[in-house]
């Protein structure tokens, strides 16, 4: 497993982002993409100059966060 302390060491400049939002959302503030494995970014598409948070598959499994819920693959 990645350690959660290595997260903002890995360049995400390619990363490929998806909505992530849990509802009917049409503005799809919410995006997350894989950065790694076990390792993903979280961001906010209404503050494209905030740096995407990034967290470990463990943390996003303890938040109720299934990536293969919004098209990504696990």
């Amino acid at each position: 497993m990645l350690d959660g302390t290595k997260l903002y060491g890995l360049d995400i400049s390619a990363a490929s982002f998806a909505k992530a939002c849990g509802g009917p959302c049409t503005e799809g503030c919410v995006t997350l993409a894989r950065i790694g494995d076990d390792a993903w970014a979280l961001g906010d598409s209404k503050r494209p100059d905030v740096e995407p948070l990034r967290f470990t598959t463990e943390e996003l499994d303890a938040a109720g966060i299934d990536p293969a819920r919004f098209g990504l693959p696990v």
